[in-house]
């Protein structure tokens, strides 16, 4: 007994090491060539890079755009799935819609991103046919859907990507809850449907799926590909920009772009800790002591 505790220790140990040494690896040269200390122009210690970061309106505008993208894309999934969820609940019991709804994911960020650009683009599919059946006077009246200032071709890729696990992750919780048996119930002692919905089937949902939603906020903040394929220079999502720091023959501007990756990252941390359960927890153990 003692033995088996004294392995499974050794390979949770082994895991963290693997998952913990290449972060902070990375993490530790990012800081170091922020400050200067490392680097092919490196000179010694400088808070120069940092100073120029962190007062560089389009740095902070990028971070801001970014999330704002992902707030919404995510928002739109979760009420998409929450609907899909609500709505067709006898149809997920269909071997057909419950395969269906795994498609989208099957395609990889970059696939999705070309399929909405080739789709939504001024020269796209809907572009052509709402020119040949006479909705508009030429091809280039179409609504600007990809490539635009508002990032509504990010959102919708990142909708398509995001909503069927969502779909899945919430059609879980709602069996594992068993919500429709407290709807029932809450019906049976008068409740409509939607004080049902608001006062029972939402917060259970949303307690149980808050932190899933803060890490999808995460993963769409920090996608890559997406944005590059559908997005622009100005404004522009915080990855690609920081990629574009750091590529550009100027090497005076790498250091910024470790400056501005650890800048995003201080972002994603605070927003890790705003949404976690201990984090609140802990503030209320110290407002009940």
């Amino acid at each position: 007994m003692n033995l088996k505790f004294t392995y499974t220790k050794l390979l949770r140990v082994i895991f963290l090491m693997l998952i913990l040494l290449p972060t902070l690896a990375g993490f530790t040269y990012a800081l170091l060539y922020s400050f200067g200390l490392t680097g092919l122009l490196s000179e010694g210690f400088t808070l120069k890079h940092w100073t120029e970061t962190l007062s560089d309106f389009y740095a902070w505008k990028s971070i801001g755009f970014s999330l704002m993208i992902a707030m919404i894309s995510v928002f739109i999934s979760f009420w998409i799935s929450l609907f899909l969820v609500l709505k067709l609940t006898k149809d997920f019991q269909k071997k057909w819609f419950h395969r269906l709804i795994f498609v989208p994911l099957c395609f990889p960020a970059t696939v999705m991103a070309l399929y909405v650009l080739q789709t939504f683009s001024k020269s796209g599919f809907f572009s052509r046919i709402s020119y040949q059946l006479g909705f508009i006077d030429q091809i280039e009246s179409f609504p600007e859907l990809t490539n635009d200032a508002y990032g509504i071709g990010i959102m919708l890729t990142s909708v398509l990507m995001v909503f069927p696990f969502f779909t899945i992750y919430i059609k879980n919780i709602f069996d594992a809850e068993k919500l429709n048996e407290y709807q029932q119930l809450s019906q049976s002692l008068g409740a409509s449907s939607l004080q049902t919905f608001w006062k029972i089937s939402l917060p259970i949902l949303w307690r149980k799926s808050k932190l899933t939603l803060m890490l999808y906020i995460i993963f769409v903040m920090g996608s890559y590909e997406v944005p590059l394929l559908l997005g622009r220079q100005n404004p522009q999502m915080i990855t690609p920009r920081i990629v574009d720091k750091a590529q550009r023959f100027n090497l005076q501007d790498i250091p910024q772009a470790y400056a501005m990756a650890l800048m995003y990252l201080g972002v994603v941390l605070i927003l890790i800790l705003v949404t976690s359960a201990s984090f609140v927890q802990f503030f209320k153990r110290k407002s009940d002591a």
